[in-house]
Parts: structure tokens; sequence; C-alpha cells
């Protein structure tokens, strides 16, 4: 996989003035996930970094171009599909897991926002390998997770957040989303599934990702499928990712279908799954052959 950081940096950068684009970073099971809406106010993060800035959140694309992008395509039920470019990191450069408890981690001083480095961080301890989940809290409600360390994080500490003033922080690297709690839809969110997180996998079985490589960011383009109907610029514009950066023998099966060729679909859940979504798309006007 090359990543040709210029032409991501690109992607990225035209992604950022998109509010119809959404944002995640974390892991299976936990982390975060950046909105906003198109009348949204929003700003630049402090220090000349990449990413936006709103009243409800935060998003810092920090380091974002030097990770392993993958494009690919999800099968949904009644003939609809999601589409993402993942940011990976190789698992050869893995980084130490948080230990399994609440700690300090001290003053944020990478904060998107330079009014809120003087907020405590607090590691929340998940076992998450790609991403650390953080709550940043101010004045009084410092000492309250300070007397929370050294026990394990559940379920009442995380439904204490929102009435401590807490900010969560999923992060990786420089790169970090931050929202503003208690989180609503449609916004900036964070989620703890407990279950899930505990399974130990790096990303839903269902993404294509190559082995060796673990998604943090993921990048989720406006879909094509909207209420007014099928918008072929979306479909056209992730298919130009899904031809630089998806799987090539993945891409190559889509073509073939919805060109109309008797395709044998090899007995993999990717390329069914990929058969599944040409078979969506074929529904559509505009959307035959895109994928080349």
């Amino acid at each position: 996989m090359r990543p040709d950081p210029a032409a991501l940096r690109a992607v990225l950068h035209r992604s950022l003035a998109d509010p119809a684009a959404a944002w995640s970073l974390g892991g299976y099971g936990a982390g975060a996930t950046f909105r906003r809406e198109a009348g949204e106010p929003a700003g630049a993060p402090c220090g000349g970094r990449p990413g936006l800035v709103t009243p409800r959140g935060a998003l810092v694309l920090e380091g974002a171009d030097t990770l392993v992008p993958v494009a690919y395509e999800t099968a949904l039920g009644g003939g609809a599909w999601s589409q993402a470019l993942a940011l990976c990191r190789p698992l050869h450069r893995p980084s130490p897991g948080p230990a399994p408890r609440v700690s300090e981690v001290g003053a944020d001083a990478e904060a998107a926002r330079a009014a809120d480095r003087d907020g405590v961080l607090f590691c929340l301890g998940l076992p998450l390998r790609q991403a650390r989940l953080l709550a940043r809290v101010q004045g009084e409600a410092v000492p309250a997770l300070r007397a929370a360390c050294g026990a394990p994080a559940d379920a009442a500490l995380w439904a204490s957040l929102p009435g401590l003033g807490a900010v969560l922080v999923a992060a990786h690297g420089g790169a970090r989303i931050e929202v503003v709690l208690p989180d609503a839809h449609p916004g900036p969110r964070a989620h703890w599934f407990d279950k899930l997180l505990r399974q130990g996998r790096l990303h839903a079985a269902t993404a294509p990702i190559p082995a060796g490589l673990a998604p943090v960011i993921h990048l989720h383009p406006p879909h094509p499928l909207t209420e007014a109907g099928f918008e072929a610029g979306r479909h056209a514009a992730f298919q130009a990712l899904l031809a630089r950066w998806g799987d090539p023998a993945l891409v190559a099966i889509k073509r073939r279908i919805l060109a109309g060729e008797d395709v044998t679909v090899p007995d993999t859940r990717a390329a069914r799954g990929v058969a599944r979504v040409a078979r969506a798309q074929r529904r559509w006007p505009g959307a035959g052959g895109g994928a080349g």
C-alpha cells in the first residue's frame, strides 16, 4: 500500500471543508465521531494544525497524512451500503496500551483550543490498541476524577462525566476528536460498548482492512443515497478514492459485476460483500461502472 501523503492531504483538506463529511477515531467498541451542521460555526485548531473546532467539539488531524489509507464499501441490509476511507497504522509499530484503570495524565497541552490547555486529562484505561480515550475536566471536577484513579472505568463513571462538565477526548498521536458532553445527535458523539470492546477486535469483521494494519481514523464521505435520491457526484467522488486506495482485487470484481459480466465471486467475506454492494449500486442510474 502506498499512502501518497500529498494526495491524502488534498483529500483530507477537501473533506474538512465539507460539512456533510463525518470522521471517527478510536477502535472497535470505543471512540468518538465528529460531525457538524452546515451552518454551524467552525474554526481551526490552535497552532496551525489541520482540523475543525466547533462549539460542540473538535477534530485535529495532525499526522493523519502519514497513515495508510484504505478505501472500502460494506454491504448493509435492504440494498444499502456504507463507504469509508480508513487511515491505518502498521501493526509492527504498536503503541503500548494504557493500564486498565483510570489515571491522571496532566494538563492537556494538545487541546484544540488554547483556552482548554489548562484542563486536566484523565485516561480511562480502556483496552484500545489504536487510540486512547480520555476525559478532560476543570475546576471542582478534577478532585472527583482523581478519586476514581486506580480503579477500572465503569458504567457509573461514564454516566457521571456529563455532570462533571467533561470533554471526552479520543486521541492517537497528534490526532484527536474532542466531544463536549453531554453529546447529542447530530454532532460530535462519544461511544463505549463494553461487550464489543472486550472482543479485542481491531475493526468490524465486514471491513476489508489488510492484515498488518489497524484502522485509527475513518473519514466517512457524504453518501450518495439521500432523501432526495441518488447523488451521482458523491458516488463518483468516493469511487475515485476506491480506485486509488481500495483493494485492487475487490475493485476488479465490482467493476466486472457493474459491467454486467458473469462473475464467479471468490468464497470470501470481502468478495461476497463487494458483490452485494455492486448489485445494490446497479439499481441506480449513474452508478454502473463507477469503480473504474
